[in-house]
């Protein structure tokens, strides 16, 4: 049964606790070690199980394309070649004969390693060294003995109980044989390969899908048969012996990649988990991301309902990093959702410096509308945060609402040297927004007598003319409301 993440339905589920009975992607486990298949849940503490690709792997009934592909990538061709080729050109004596078993051998090896390789998550072939080096020959005795105990058990059957039984024996050994060739890929085991309820409850774990795998495995014996057959009655011996021997270890490695798919397919079922290995980069499958860990538990938090338990982690996330944006915003979008204008009150001057450099006038003007509810005569202490912010809520045509934030300026900071951009920007709202050109003209006066070292003064004399003459404020610095 395949599962979704609990908090992500859609993404596959990568980890379930046995404990709460929960499943997680990978977004709710950004530290969980995948490499030593170790995580701890984000609920209870508890160690889970790990899945790995269990959830998203493709069925292997959608990929028949790739399994007829997987002979012809390098590796696999050069195995075919060596192994086909070699002992044609080979001398017809007893070098020759242990020449062609050495290759059976590896050709045998080869394909073994690849049942373990696919169930490992590796969905390209391994690399040719495999078949020629390091251990794991023993497999073709093993396989031997498996076929030597089977036939003995369909023997004993006719022995004990007729021809009826020893059908029935038959008929099972047929049957299982698929799952005895992955359990002694797997396992290394005689007796697990040859044990009958191994092998069913193997079987019975799989399914119907069992079956199915089944059905293609005997079109491709068919087929392979079929076209050593063809190659046999058309070609010549030294053309046909190759090419019979090419078609029988292309059909065999795929019969083996789809049974090494199998086990990959369903290894939650099988007890174990595997990853796809070759689609995964080095820095993915290995590195954990505990930085993310906080937005994993916000994230979940925030979808359990757990609104206090957000707020406290924003606020002690903030007391650690005072600017962090991030949070800032998060915890913006979190007050602001639940309507508490006593905690906006509180954060206003760090959330009003992030909505302004977010240029959110729309978001400016709302969060002034809540904050007035909390103080009405609510007026920022930071004087270039006021300038900035009401230059903000001026481009986005909240004139009224960036007037009343510079209100009293020259008052509240004399000896600013935002003075300037300050009243430029209440003179632009009320000529350019509220066509106040008189009001205007006031302020512009304004500047022209108290700021003679700005460098806005340079141009106050042709936004004079402009406002006497009711024209909106243009000019070289006519946008100029907050320091450069």
């Amino acid at each position: 049964m395949k599962h979704d993440c609990h908090y992500h339905p859609g993404d596959p589920a990568k980890w379930h606790c046995g404990e709460c009975q929960m499943h997680y992607c990978s977004r709710c486990m950004p530290d969980a070690d995948t490499r030593q298949r170790r995580g701890l849940c984000p609920r209870c503490s508890k160690a889970m199980r790990y899945l790995g690709a269990a959830t998203e792997v493709v069925p292997f009934w959608q990929r028949v394309g790739a399994f007829f592909r997987y002979p012809f990538h390098t590796d696999p061709l050069i195995v075919i070649a060596i192994c086909t080729l070699v002992p044609v050109v080979a001398p017809a004596n007893i070098i020759g004969l242990i020449i062609w078993l050495v290759l059976a051998l590896a050709l045998f090896k080869y394909t073994y390693a690849v049942i373990n390789h696919t169930a490992e998550g590796h969905l390209k072939p391994p690399a040719v060294s495999v078949a020629f080096t390091g251990s794991g020959f023993d497999i073709v005795v093993l396989q031997l003995l498996v076929f030597v105990l089977m036939g003995g058990l369909v023997g004993a059957a006719a022995m004990l109980g007729g021809p009826i039984l020893m059908m029935l024996a038959v008929a099972f050994v047929v049957l299982a044989l698929p799952a005895s060739i992955m359990v002694l890929a797997m396992e290394r085991s005689v007796g697990a390969a040859v044990n009958p309820m191994n092998l069913a409850m193997l079987i019975s774990r799989i399914g119907t899908p069992y079956f199915l795998l089944y059905g293609y495995l005997i079109l491709l014996t068919l087929a392979s048969g079929a076209a050593q057959d063809f190659a046999v009655n058309h070609f010549p011996m030294w053309v046909a012996q190759p090419l019979a021997g090419f078609l029988n270890s292309t059909f065999t490695l795929i019969l083996f990649h789809m049974l090494g798919y199998l086990l990959f397919q369903y290894q939650e079922e099988l007890g174990f988990a595997s990853d796809i290995q070759d689609e995964i980069s080095e820095t993915d499958q290995h590195q954990r991301d505990r930085s993310s860990r906080f937005d994993a538990d916000l994230d979940m938090n925030l979808k359990d309902g757990n609104y206090d338990r957000v707020q406290s982690m924003l606020k002690e996330a903030l007391k650690r990093d005072r600017t962090n944006p991030t949070r800032i915003g998060q915890l913006y979008q979190l007050l602001t959702a639940r309507n508490d204008a006593e905690e906006l009150y509180r954060y206003h001057p760090r959330i009003m410096a992030w909505l302004a450099q977010r240029h959110d006038g729309d978001g400016l003007n709302q969060l002034l509308q809540t904050l007035q509810v909390v103080e009405p005569r609510f007026q920022l202490d930071d004087p270039e945060l006021a300038v900035q912010c009401a230059g903000t809520l001026y481009h986005r045509g909240h004139h009224k609402a960036a007037i009343r934030l510079l209100q009293d300026f020259h008052k509240r900071f004399p000896d600013s040297d935002q003075l300037a951009p300050a009243y430029l920007i209440v003179a632009q709202a009320l000529a350019n927004g509220l066509q106040q050109w008189e009001k205007a003209g006031a302020f512009l006066s304004f500047i022209k007598k108290r700021c003679v070292n700005h460098p806005a003064h340079e141009h106050i004399d042709v936004w004079l003319e402009q406002a006497a003459n009711q024209q909106p404020l243009k000019g070289p610095k006519a946008s100029f409301q907050v320091s450069d």
